[in-house]
């Protein structure tokens, strides 16, 4: 049968500290399936094995298709995203979101669809603001919202973000995390509510995420295209209509917060300006090999214009070090 209630759990930086401190408090048999995602990217993960050596429940990685179970720690594998459908795990390796695979908006998006009003969504230590648009679907979708105090958190601003952009139902040091958590998931369950209205686009955008349907179309049903390029396919960006903090979705199904995007942008940035290092500087090199071929066949003022040529571009690495410096 499907579980009465899920948790889901993102932790960026820092998290995995933290993540084992929870996980030594949560006692045996906790009546929920914990569904949690760490940005590791695509890099071999222990973390099931460290979460199950130092706690009480049975960790594993999420396999595609496993049965959700009570008592079960569900981590997302290297490189994919772990979402949830009828009850059940469903990997993708589908477009990164905030530039990672796992992310954890699509778990925290997929939960709130799945489990509506019984699902309780928590945001850990962490960088940046993964987690923060996830969390305000499951509040939209009824369910709970809970963060890791940010003063509490190694790395606060995860959960700073999250607590300025939703309603967040509980705020508490790592320390009260675990027995918070139990006292939820024991209440009786909310009573029914309404179809949320931000359900249909909650859906949209999971249809662009799956690759399903004209995702042009659909992107501009819930936005409109702004004056961004995706910094990881170049495509289009799409501005996601009322979204808080502002966010975008290109129509491969990329997804960045305002941060993030910002972020993504300035490391590609700084690789291009080391690209450009490192073409001027083998430029300068080859002009230099030219002058002294000229010297040697005694073509004189072809070698004076190619060192002058290296000179110059000497000058151009020179002052792009500069500005990375200063970056």
């Amino acid at each position: 049968m499907k579980p009465r209630r899920l948790v889901v759990l993102g932790a960026s930086a820092g998290g995995v500290t933290a993540l084992l401190s929870l996980c030594a408090s949560l006692p045996r048999g906790f009546p929920a399936p914990v569904l949690i995602v760490l940005h590791i990217g695509a890099n071999p993960s222990v973390l099931p094995s460290l979460l199950a050596a130092h706690g009480n429940n049975l960790s594993v990685h999420g396999e595609d298709g496993q049965t959700l179970e009570d008592g079960t720690l569900y981590v997302a594998p290297p490189d994919h995203h772990m979402l949830v459908v009828d009850g059940r795990i469903q990997l993708s390796h589908g477009p990164k979101e905030h530039h990672t695979r796992p992310a954890v908006d699509p778990l925290f998006r997929s939960a709130a669809l799945a489990y509506g009003r019984g699902v309780i969504g928590v945001v850990m230590t962490g960088r940046l603001d993964d987690g923060t648009a996830g969390l305000q679907a499951i509040k939209d979708c009824g369910g709970l919202a809970v963060i890791q105090d940010p003063a509490d958190a190694e790395h606060p601003s995860m959960p700073a973000s999250a607590r300025r952009s939703v309603p967040v139902d509980r705020c508490v040091p790592l320390s009260e995390l675990a027995a918070t958590l139990v006292r939820l998931v024991n209440e009786p369950m909310p009573a029914d509510m309404p179809t949320p209205p931000q359900r249909d686009r909650l859906e949209r955008e999971m249809s662009v995420f799956r690759g399903e349907g004209s995702a042009m179309e659909t992107l501009n049903e819930f936005g409109k295209p702004s004056m961004f390029a995706c910094p990881d396919c170049d495509g289009v960006l799409w501005e996601v209509g009322d979204a808080n903090p502002p966010r975008y979705r290109c129509h491969t199904g990329h997804a960045f917060s305002l941060r993030s995007l910002e972020a993504t942008q300035s490391s590609a940035t700084e690789e291009a300006l080391w690209g450009a290092i490192r073409a001027l500087e083998q430029r300068e090199g080859l002009l230099r090999k030219l002058a002294e071929h000229g010297r040697s066949i005694g073509a004189e003022n072809d070698a004076r214009r190619s060192e002058a040529e290296a000179d110059e571009a000497a000058q151009q690495a020179q002052r792009l070090h500069e500005m990375v410096e200063e970056r």
